[in-house]
């Protein structure tokens, strides 16, 4: 199973399943100009840069209701160099500095079987083979390897590798996701 590392927090929801599902997701930062023509640099906090080259409009709130038409965008090391319609100065640039940068959901195209890390933040974990609850997805941190998913319950955190052997399916329209954990990682479990 695989999932786009996409944003931290998301806000404005809708229904899916019976499961909240945020519209507006938080997907980089503009960091910097670039240039005296107005363009930004903007810190993709998705898998890669070439994630945000497809979305022709941009918002700066988390309510969608202050948006940026994308004229070009283009990974460029670790950040995304962007222009957008209207801002065509490094001065008029300059203002959108430390901005938060969201997508709407819907303009987002993730191959079947990929989602977003904030549809698996508060889901529930359980078990494959038992059904046994172990717990809420609280978090996923980003490691060289592979990503590691934060379960919490009863005040302790236990860590799972986000990797196939480990994650056998995400279903966040249904606020879960079945794992087979490794041997030892709930073993101490009350």
């Amino acid at each position: 199973t695989d999932y786009q590392g996409v944003g931290q927090r998301l806000s404005g929801s809708f229904s899916f399943g019976g499961f909240m599902i945020k519209k507006y997701l938080e997907t980089g930062k503009i960091v910097g100009t670039h240039g005296v023509r107005g363009m930004v640099r903007i810190q993709p906090w998705a898998d890669s840069g070439e994630f945000l080259t497809q979305f022709k409009k941009l918002y700066l709130d988390e309510n969608g209701e202050n948006s940026v038409t994308v004229l070009k965008a283009q990974p460029h090391g670790g950040v995304v160099i962007a222009s957008f319609k209207n801002t065509e100065t490094i001065e008029q640039a300059e203002k959108l500095r430390g901005k938060t940068v969201y997508i709407d959901r819907e303009d987002a195209c993730l191959p079947k079987g990929r989602y977003f890390v904030e549809d698996i933040i508060g889901c529930t974990a359980y078990d494959a083979d038992s059904e046994k609850e172990y717990g809420t997805v609280t978090d996923v941190s980003v490691t060289g390897a592979n990503d590691v998913w934060h379960i919490t319950k009863n005040n302790k955190e236990y860590l799972i590798p986000a990797i196939d052997e480990v994650i056998v399916s995400v279903e966040p329209e249904n606020g879960r996701v079945i794992i087979r954990p490794m041997k030892g990682i709930f073993d101490d479990e009350d």
